[in-house]
Formats: C-alpha cells, structure tokens, sequence
C-alpha cells in the first residue's frame, strides 16, 4: 500500500494528471464528497484529468425509489463533477445491492465500461463509500489497477470491518475519509490494515449543507416547513416566542434491516412523539424513512393527538440537515440515526435518544455493523425517557475520550480475530464495570465465548489447561442453562 496519500490523491508535480470516480447512493454521501473536494482532499482541479460522479440506486426496488438525482440541491452538488454516470444502467437488469462479476468476467467489464465511459488509460482514483458494499466490491474488482479511497458518511466507520477484505483490494486503500461526528473518536474502520485516517473539514461539510439547503428546488421543503415557523392559531401568539417549541423525530426503518418487526418500529416510533411532548415540544415533525410504510403516519396521528402536540410528517424527500437549518428544532430525538449527531455537531441543537436499550438487546448477530453506530448513541445521548433531553453533546471536549474504550471493546468482541491488539483494553474496561453496565453492550454469551471478565466461568477457564477445551464446555453449560 502506498504510504504517501498526498501523491497519490492530488497528482503531485510531474504526475500524469489522474481520471477520479466518485461513486456515490445518497445524498448525505454526495456532501461529504463535494465537502472534500472544496477541502482540496483530492487535490486542485488541475491534478485531475476527469472527475465523475458515478450514482448507484441501493434501493431493493430502485424503480419505485427517490431518485439521487432529482432530489432539492443534487444540481449543486454536480458544479464539483464533469459528468454523472449511472450504475444501474450500466449493469442493467442486476441489482446494485446482489452483483459483483464473475471472477472471469472481470476483464471484459474493464474493457466495456472504459469503452462506453470512455475513460483513458491513465492513473486513476476510485472513490467509493463502503468496502463491503456489493457495488463497491464490483467496482474496486473491475479497476484493479485503480487507488481506492474511502469515504464513511456515518457513525460506521467508528467500529470494526465487518467482513475479510480481498487482498488485492485491501492493499489498494490509500485512506478513509469521514466526518468528525463524535469529536476526538478515531474510527477502527480499516486500521488492521494501517490505513490511515482523514476527517472532512467541518466547516467545509456545513458550507456544502448550506448550499443545499439553499439551493433553487427546495421551494418543497420550504413549504413543508413554512407552516411551522406560526403557531397554529393566532391567539397562541405569544410576543415572547416566535413559535411553539418543536421537536423533530427521526425515523429509520429499523424492520427493513430486521432489527425491530413493523409494530415495534412502528410502537418505537410512538414512544418518541410521547417523550417529545413530555419534554414541554407543542409541535413535532416527524420525519420518515424514504421507504417507511404509511401506517406509520396513522398510528402518529393518533398519539400526536392524545398528547396534544401538532403534527406534521414530512413526505417530500429531503435531508434531514435541511430541516435542521430550516426549522432550527429545539430537540432533535432519535434511535441510532447518524443525523443525531449531526444535528448536535453541525447545527449545536440538543439531541435525545429513546428505544437503544431494546435495540441493543434485539439486534443481531452480534457481529451486526449497526451495533458500533447503537453504542456510541446509547452511550454519549441522553435518555428522551429519563428525562435528561437538551444537551449538545458533540460539544464537550471529552465526548471521544469518554467512549472511546467502550466503542473499541465492542469491536473488538464484535471482530476479535482482527483485532486481537485490543484484548488488553477490552479486558480492562470489562473489569472495570462488570455488571449491567458491562454486558449492556456485550452479552454474557459473548464474553463465555471469548473467556473476558463478566462470562461464565470466564476467570477459570483461561487457567485451566486446555483452554479451548474448558470454553467448549462453558459454551454447553450455558446452552444447557438456557434450555432449562
């Protein structure tokens, strides 16, 4: 891998200028990219030959999805890009989310798509958001000879790889760029391949927001939100206000992703809107997964209305940030969703969290990539439940350190064969709060398994001869238990 990454993303002096591929699914990943870009991350427009944006539609049916391309601010994005390609039509009629070519078939795909992309034969750049993602995986396949870079737009990055990189591939990753959502938290991502890591300028990233938000087309986001800016009757003006204090709640379609079944996302859901009004919010705005089903909508309106708070379910694709810039919430509630700490790092507006304690009890396997981006907000957001609401929490200075062994000891028991570097630490903080607090991230069953303080017999096991052994026999024990 190389070590020089300046070189090898900007075109240093007396280098070939270099053909860059951006592929990007969202619009959140579409500003971090235009983000670092204005950074010059990549280098000045002058070091690049080409700069394609290249648009993969993840949906599980794309036809029936908001497209990338056609939601409010995507034109501003493009001013950073010489041309826009689509993979779905390129790899039509596979899906995104299912192909990678067949190990034999890869040196035709080059051949094609350098043809109809027309693409030179010189250096090039492959950015992607994702190494595990099927269309990345194809792409990072097809342009074996390109450096690979990648961007994280999530909470994701701050834990483990989820699954063995190919070595041709992971000899290729030049460096990881993301966010700083939570504030002197390194992310884990990669590094058992000393990739390095980058953070996106914040200031770059809100100027791209801003942008956005700003951009002409968003006259439906707008109007979306113009009726909230009043109370909803005139005699509840109060010269003191400019308007009720408002919350917006975050879905995220948990049941897609089979964490939570469709009644207890949709039960979940509800608990927000309930904690929201307990927290003194007269409005809320709720605003939906772009794949959420509609009954969700009915069974809000009806709690909306038993707690006497105004409702309004925003059903025109948009950022969240734009809400957030527009509206200026007083809370911001949530699960897990990465624009939690968005909200709270770029737009300094308190943020809760309701439901992560069910959800870290329901989620599975426990190697499952959401557990890291679960963790980190059951640890650092307050309780919308318990009462503790209104806190901007990227903005105490301790916020990485204070989670930072408890993120890597989750990795570590969720990819302890990766990361065996980090056994010591884990092993600390375990033993330093055995007990609830302990196997509230990492379950009993976990800790047997990988002889740590807190499991069964963990102590006895690793000192009896024939480790392995003892632990099978742990493990059967515990099955048993459970059984009866």
């Amino acid at each position: 891998m190389s070590t020089d990454t300046t070189t090898a993303a900007t075109g240093a002096p007396g280098t070939a200028p270099r053909t860059q591929i951006f592929e990007v699914s969202t619009l959140y990943g579409a500003a971090t990219l235009a983000a670092a870009l204005d950074a010059g991350l990549f280098g000045p427009d002058e070091a690049a030959e080409e700069r394609i944006l290249l648009v993969s539609n993840n949906a599980a049916v794309p036809e029936t999805a908001a497209l990338l391309t056609e939601m409010p601010g995507f034109d501003r994005i493009l001013t950073r890009f010489d041309r826009v390609l689509s993979w779905n039509d390129a790899i039509e009629p596979q899906h995104p989310g299912s192909w990678t070519p067949r190990e034999h078939d890869v040196p035709l795909w080059r051949r094609l798509l350098r043809t109809v992309w027309e693409l030179p034969d010189g250096p090039m750049d492959l950015v992607i958001e994702s190494v595990h993602a099927k269309h990345a995986v194809a792409l990072a396949a097809i342009f074996s000879e390109a450096d690979v870079h990648v961007y994280a737009d999530g909470l994701m990055s701050y834990g483990p790889t989820r699954d063995r990189l190919a070595w041709p591939t992971a000899v290729r990753i030049q460096r990881l760029l993301h966010l700083d959502l939570v504030p002197g938290l390194r992310p884990m991502l990669l590094t058992e391949f000393d990739v390095p890591a980058e953070i996106v300028p914040s200031a770059a990233f809100r100027a791209v927001l801003d942008e956005i938000t700003e951009a002409e087309g968003a006259e439906e986001a707008e109007s979306a939100l113009a009726a909230l800016a009043e109370p909803s009757e005139p005699s509840e003006r109060d010269a003191a206000a400019d308007r009720e204090p408002t919350a917006v709640v975050l879905g995220q379609y948990l049941a897609a992703l089979n964490i939570l079944s469709q009644e207890e996302e949709e039960r979940l859901h509800e608990r927000m809107v309930r904690g929201a009004a307990a927290a003194g919010c007269r409005s809320v705005v709720f605003k939906p997964h772009p794949t959420a089903p509609s009954r969700y909508n009915k069974a809000l309106e009806k709690v909306a209305a038993e707690v006497g708070v105004r409702l309004t379910l925003l059903e025109t694709p948009m950022l969240a940030e734009t809400v957030f810039r527009r509206l200026r919430p007083d809370l911001v509630v949530g699960c897990f969703s990465t624009a939690l700490l968005t909200a709270s790092a770029y737009y300094s507006i308190p943020i809760a969290r309701v439901g992560t304690d069910s959800v870290l009890g329901a989620i599975t396997p426990y190697e499952n990539s959401n557990r890291v981006p679960l963790t980190i907000v059951d640890a650092l957001v307050p309780d919308l439940e318990e009462r503790r609401a209104g806190e901007v929490v990227t903005e105490r200075a301790d916020a990485g350190a204070k989670i930072g062994p408890l993120v890597r000891t989750v990795g570590y028991c969720m990819q302890h064969k990766r990361y065996p570097g980090l056994r010591a630490e884990a092993q600390e903080w375990l033993a330093a709060h055995q007990g609830k607090a302990a196997t509230r991230y990492v379950n009993r069953a976990r800790l047997t398994t990988l002889a740590l303080p807190g499991g069964i017999a963990a102590g006895l096991t690793s000192q009896l001869p024939g480790g392995r052994a003892a632990l099978r026999m742990a493990r059967k024990v515990r099955r048993t238990m459970r059984r009866g």
